[in-house]
């Protein structure tokens, strides 16, 4: 049977011949036009001061802890379900990640449960927009201004959503992004940090390249600049090759986004009776980029059986996300049972602008075969009547 992955980069003769321009300027490598240009269209899409290109989200989260001062023994509370990269930027510091539970219906950072878990050691919050939808800004960031901490968005996931009518990745002091292949916006890897202060750039900027600047800039000069190395960098520079990659899907985020959003809706339609598994709802305040579109299945579904189901059928699926505070890296007594629930319940089921409608139509019914045949659920036999 046709194979259907999980996920599918939407790469064209577009982006092939953007590259090509690159290879014929001589400079694919970090820092160089292409990215510049890149970072400018960024902080003009986002209306943040500055935007750098770095080499992928996890870097920008962890510049942006570099940035705003996290130190040694702080605290930074994090969300806890999602890719665990927060957490590993605040340990990156030698800070201590402290896990948040999620709402049930969103999936996104409990604001009371922020509010809960601040202590004299607490230095800020890092939200996350899980899978692509949205936290509740409005309420973070009235705790953290109330409590004289840093908000940073880990907009990963979320290119293209919207919160009350603003950007995700532009709805908190430092926003970060990633361009990874799964991305609505995809350069195979890449990333990118977005800040309201320029400051905050300018520092990032220079951390991003071993703490010395730009290459490029310093080999247009007339004479011989030499560079002071007067702190610690980091090679966190992104390609040329992949800026330019992004340019183009920037360019096209609209149009790749009004796709999965179109897919998304038809699962929604096709599984809307299905009783043995939960759909995922989004507020009225906020838009999904759908990086991942999650089902939350019965308790008692066997998930692993549903998913060896579909993959021995050629669809791709995965667990969905990560509780990060059972992860063993961690070694937290911490308890998020709503984040701990959904980790052992949701599946990922395959999402991508270039799935296809009949192929959206077999994700469905070999979903609703397995979940049922895997079930020891009433519900099943009562949906199989």
């Amino acid at each position: 049977m046709e194979p259907i992955p999980l996920v599918h980069a939407s790469l064209g003769e577009r982006e092939l011949a953007a590259v090509a321009e690159v290879f014929a300027s001589g400079w694919p490598a970090g820092q160089g036009p292409k990215g510049k240009a890149l970072e400018a269209q960024l902080a003009e899409k986002y209306g943040v001061a500055d935007a750098v290109a770095v080499s992928n989200c996890g870097a920008a989260l962890h510049l942006a802890m570099l940035a705003l001062g996290v130190k040694p023994g702080d605290e930074v509370i994090v969300a806890d379900y999602g890719f665990p990269a927060p957490a590993q930027a605040v340990r990156y510091m030698d800070a201590t990640p402290v896990f948040a539970d999620v709402r049930p219906d969103t999936y996104t950072i409990d604001p009371q449960a922020v509010s809960d878990l601040i202590t004299p050691r607490t230095v800020g919050v890092i939200a996350v927009d899980t899978v692509g939808m949205p936290a509740d800004y409005t309420e973070l960031q009235a705790i953290a201004d109330r409590h004289g901490l840093f908000l940073v968005e880990d907009a990963a996931c979320a290119v293209g959503a919207t919160y009350q009518g603003r950007q995700a990745g532009a709805l908190a002091e430092v926003g970060c992004l990633s361009f990874h292949g799964r991305k609505g916006a995809s350069s195979g890897e890449g990333g990118a940090l977005l800040a309201r202060d320029p400051k905050i750039g300018q520092d990032v900027r220079l951390r991003s390249s071993f703490g010395i600047g730009s290459i490029f800039d310093m080999g247009n000069v007339v004479g011989l600049p030499i560079p002071t190395f007067t702190e610690i960098g980091y090679n966190f520079k992104l390609s040329d090759i992949a800026a330019a990659i992004l340019q183009v899907q920037l360019g096209r985020i609209d149009e790749l986004l009004q796709r999965r959003n179109a897919i998304a809706a038809q699962y929604g339609e096709l599984l809307a009776d299905e009783e043995l598994l939960t759909l995922p709802q989004v507020p009225e305040d906020r838009t999904h980029a759908w990086q991942t579109y999650m089902v939350t299945l019965d308790a008692g579904v066997d998930r692993a059986a549903v998913a060896a189901e579909l993959r021995g059928q050629g669809i791709g699926c995965g667990h969905g996300t990560f509780a990060a505070h059972v992860q063993p890296v961690f070694r937290t007594k911490q308890t998020c049972p709503v984040s701990a629930d959904l980790f052992a319940r949701q599946l990922a089921i395959p999402m991508h602008a270039e799935l296809a409608t009949h192929q959206v139509e077999r994700v469905v019914d070999a979903l609703r075969s397995a979940v049922r045949t895997h079930s020891t659920s009433t519900r099943a036999l009562g949906g199989a009547a």
